[in-house]
């Protein structure tokens, strides 16, 4: 009895087997999408009904092919960012669910590349062939696979080097006035990354076509756009692309630490990634706070900022540093954005205009700028310059002021303000020439010492430029012991003082005397 109810069942099973197979290959698949009706297009918003089970920061498809993502899940409609313009799109129109979030491709055929935020090609070129999809707004990596920031990203530009360091995984932002240098230094800190094994990402938000035009051309003239993805989102481009593509440069960022590369991310700048979030919540009816912002902005910038990060060896060991550009109105550092930013970043580098009317190139402000990492991200060969050197420059720019209230000046004083305007020659610095670590810190450890004080001040940057080739040629050794990270000897500051003495000899007149 029990073998007949066993061959039963196992008939019944064998008939459910082949009916599914028959179901499978012969009945199409049935699938359910979600559409809903366009009430109100703006400009770079859309308001939308319908869609019930929509979800927040989903991608949707509008009939004209142009996409957006969901900002507002209001009672009644549906608030949508547009990823592009609304030529064609009008109310009545139908929007179809995706069933996913805001995305990107990544993956390394991005390097020399440049892209939209959405990972369209802007080059002309084919688009890049990537297998890999990750989403635009990701969760920061917690605290427990965090490690200090300990290396150093040379920059190239002596008074940042020596005076700011910045680490690897750092927040370093960068503020001033327009036309101040801004983004010159962070081109300059990209291109010194050219033999340094670090990949760059330059996000540029709200610029104009011409200003990206000719940095990619820069890049590209310096051998640097070869480790670099750009990522534009310009100034006529819709305020939603401006808005997510900070986020999605961010990702393809972090695509690399996760291989545990080093990444050094720009944001250029996050002034108009502000605006751009401000135009889009009140076309969406958000609440207007300070300044007309909406109450989150702090939480944008925190949570894009917060990504960057240097990773514990288990978890790669890669590191993403970041250089928030910031504008300033006024040389006013109090602003409600500038102030966000600097609460979140691990210190700022401000650019003034006066320095900049006069020349002093780049117009580092020493007094106003901070590194919070320090010399912890710092080669120890700079601990024997960089702390007295900020100490007695500060005290310079200090005495200065004073020194025009007075026309009867002690010798010391006359002697502290010489030093000064020497030192003040030598870290000026044009664009596109960063300096090698070991040239730096003998041309820093010499005005330190006060081997360029007889010179007139129109001499100087010759002056400065014997004793880097003299210095290179002559100490190979010390050179190559410097960039290993080994912090100087007497012996070895004996040397570089020894060398830089004779170059300045050689240089200059035979009844030199230092």
């Amino acid at each position: 009895m029990a073998t007949v109810q066993q061959e039963v069942q196992q008939f019944f099973s064998d008939t459910f087997d082949i009916v599914e197979r028959v179901r499978q290959t012969f009945v199409p698949r049935l699938t359910v999408q979600e559409f809903g009706t366009v009430t109100f297009v703006g400009e770079g918003i859309a308001r939308v009904v319908g869609l019930p089970n929509v979800q927040l920061e989903e991608v949707v498809r509008f009939a004209n092919g142009v996409q957006g993502q969901v900002f507002n899940l209001d009672a009644d409609e549906v608030g949508i960012i547009l990823l592009g313009h609304a030529a064609g799109l009008r109310a009545g129109d139908q929007v179809m669910r995706t069933g996913r979030v805001q995305d990107i491709a990544v993956g390394p055929a991005l390097l020399g590349r440049v892209i939209s935020a959405t990972g369209a090609p802007l080059d002309g070129l084919p688009a890049p062939h990537l297998h890999e999809r990750t989403p635009v707004e990701r969760p920061a990596p917690p605290i427990m696979q965090r490690a200090p920031v300990t290396v150093p990203l040379q920059t190239g530009i002596k008074v940042i080097d020596a005076l700011l360091p910045i680490g690897r995984g750092q927040r370093e932002l960068i503020l001033g006035d327009r036309q101040t240098g801004k983004s010159a230094i962070a081109l300059d800190t990209i291109i010194n990354q050219r033999d340094q094994d670090v990949i760059c990402v330059y996000c540029s938000v709200g610029q104009r076509s011409a200003a990206v035009a000719r940095l990619i051309a820069d890049l590209r003239r310096h051998d640097a756009l070869g480790y670099t993805v750009v990522v534009v989102a310009g100034g006529d481009d819709p305020p939603g692309l401006q808005f997510i593509a900070p986020y999605a440069a961010t990702t393809i960022g972090e695509y690399f630490m996760l291989q545990g590369r080093d990444v050094l991310i720009v944001y250029d700048d996050l002034t108009h990634h502000a605006r751009a979030y401000r135009e889009l919540s009140l076309l969406l009816r958000r609440p207007p706070g300070r300044e007309a912002y909406p109450g989150d902005i702090f939480y944008i910038h925190s949570r894009l900022l917060e990504r960057s990060t240097h990773l514990k060896s288990e978890y790669g060991g890669g590191s993403l540093t970041a250089l928030p550009i910031v504008e300033t109105q006024g040389q006013d550092m109090s602003a409600y954005i500038p102030t966000n930013l600097i609460s979140i970043t691990d210190g700022q580098i401000y650019l003034s205009p006066a320095l900049f009317h006069r020349s002093i190139i780049p117009a580092v402000d020493v007094g106003r700028s901070v590194s919070r990492v320090g010399g912890k991200a710092q080669l120890p060969a700079y601990h024997a310059v960089a702390g007295p050197l900020r100490l007695a420059y500060s005290q310079f720019e200090e005495l200065e002021i004073f020194s025009r209230f007075s026309t009867r000046l002690d010798e010391q004083t006359r002697k502290t303000l010489e030093r000064g305007r020497h030192v003040r020659e030598l870290l000026k610095q044009p664009q596109y020439h960063p300096i090698p670590v070991p040239e730096q810190i003998a041309v820093l450890l010499a005005a330190a010492a006060g081997l360029f004080d007889p010179l007139p001040l129109d001499e100087v940057r010759r002056a400065e430029q014997a004793v880097r080739e003299t210095v290179k040629t002559q100490l190979p050794d010390l050179y190559r012991h410097i960039l290993a990270g080994k912090p100087l000897s007497p012996e070895d500051r004996q040397s570089l003082l020894d060398t830089a003495r004779s170059a300045l000899a050689r240089a200059h007149a035979p009844g030199y005397v230092a």
